[in-house]
Parts: structure tokens; sequence; C-alpha cells
């Protein structure tokens, strides 16, 4: 496990990331496994069909005392990852509140670019614009939800393939409508995580996105579209 760490840690470098973003970026990840496996581990599971009284009883002591002890391995990981929690406050709320950072945004770039072209060419929206995007995107979830966001956005996608290909084919690069104005998000990548976050959270997602000052009309633009591919035309 360390030689692998070292080694991912060396690979980061050579990229041209700064090792203080690289350490940063390898905890969140090894938080985020243990976290998910702790979710994963957490709901409930019944003993084998036909078990007895006591043999049940004694797989439910023994699967809520991994769970427990998962969770405890889960915090420590998370401390190693951004620090303890501050003073008075629980540790949750405290981590709630870090502000999304350079990795964060970077790691969820990674993520969006191969989904979207699965419907949609690149466009060249300003890398910046992507970045504040992204930004108002990650700050509707709390760190741990940041790390496994990528597995979301592949479960988002899957499971609305449909919807998104009448989407993209009406209002994306190679659709009818212009690329500028209120439908221009959807010839960026970032347009797969904001209709995420548009089906998950609405209510935070709007107030991430009038914290940025970002344009209303994206926003209302994906609304519509998104409304509007329901069903298919007829």
């Amino acid at each position: 496990m360390t030689n692998a760490k070292r080694t991912v840690l060396e690979l980061l470098g050579r990229a041209g990331m700064f090792p203080g973003e690289a350490e940063e970026l390898v905890a969140l990840v090894e938080a985020g496994a243990i976290a998910g496996a702790h979710s994963e581990i957490g709901k409930p599971q019944g003993a084998p069909a036909g078990s007895g009284e006591a043999y049940a009883g004694g797989w439910r002591d023994g699967s809520l005392a991994v769970s427990d002890e998962l969770g405890r391995v889960a915090e420590r990981a998370l401390e190693r990852a951004l620090g303890p929690a501050l003073p008075g406050s629980p540790g949750a709320v405290a981590r709630d509140r870090h502000p999304v950072g350079r990795v964060d945004v970077e790691r969820a770039k990674v993520a969006v670019l191969p989904l979207y072209l699965r419907f949609s060419d690149l466009s060249e929206l300003d890398p910046e614009v992507s970045d504040e995007v992204l930004a108002a995107v990650l700050g509707t979830m709390n760190v741990v939800g940041r790390v496994g966001y990528a597995g979301q956005l592949e479960e988002f996608t899957s499971s609305r393939w449909d919807r998104l290909t009448r989407l993209y084919a009406h209002y994306g690069p190679r659709g009818r409508i212009a690329m500028h104005g209120r439908y221009s998000l959807l010839h960026s990548p970032t347009s797969i995580a904001v209709l995420e976050r548009l089906v998950a959270t609405p209510s935070a997602l709007r107030t991430e996105w009038e914290h940025a000052e970002l344009p209303p009309a994206w926003l209302d633009g994906l609304v519509t579209a998104w409304q509007a591919s329901k069903t298919p035309p007829d």
C-alpha cells in the first residue's frame, strides 16, 4: 500500500501537480473509498436463510461491530485528509463547510468529460467559466460526496441514457439550437454535472449558483431543456 501510494504521488508530480495538492488528492481518494465501503456495509444485511435465532443474532451483532469500526477508520481517514474537526463542532458539520478546492474541480473535470462525449462533441467553453460552474456544483455536497462524485455521475448518465440522448441531440452542438444564449451550457461538459445536481438537489444548486454569480439564464435554460426532453417527440 505504501509503495503504491508513493508511486501515485510520483506520477502526479511528473504530471505537474504540486506535492501538497497530490497528497490531498490521494488522501481524499483513500477517505472516499473507506467511506464508500462503510456506506455499503452499513446497509442492513440479513443472516443466511434457514439460520437459527442465535446465529442470526450473532450475525447482526458482528455486522454492527464491523460497520462501527469501519466508520471509525473512515473518520480517521477524513482527519488525515482534511485535518481534525473544529473544536466544539461535530466533524460532519465542519467538513461539510470544507471549501471547494482546485483538486475537487480538476477531479470533476476528469469525470464529466468522457460522460459528455458519449452524447455530444467537445466545445470551446472558457476554462475559467467551467471552473466556476463546477465549483458551484461541488458546493452542494460535502467532501465525501465530492470524492465519490464520479461514480454518482456515471450512475446518473446510465439511468437516464435515453433522455440525455434526446436532450443533447436537440440542444447540444449538433442540434438546431444556437450555441449562444440560454442553452449554451449544453455545449459544455460541465452540463452533465449541473443536470445531475438539478435532479438531486435543485434548491442547493440554485443557492450556490446565485452565490457564484453565474448567469441565471444558463440554469433556467437547462431546466427548460431537461423538462422538454422528458418524453420523446411525436
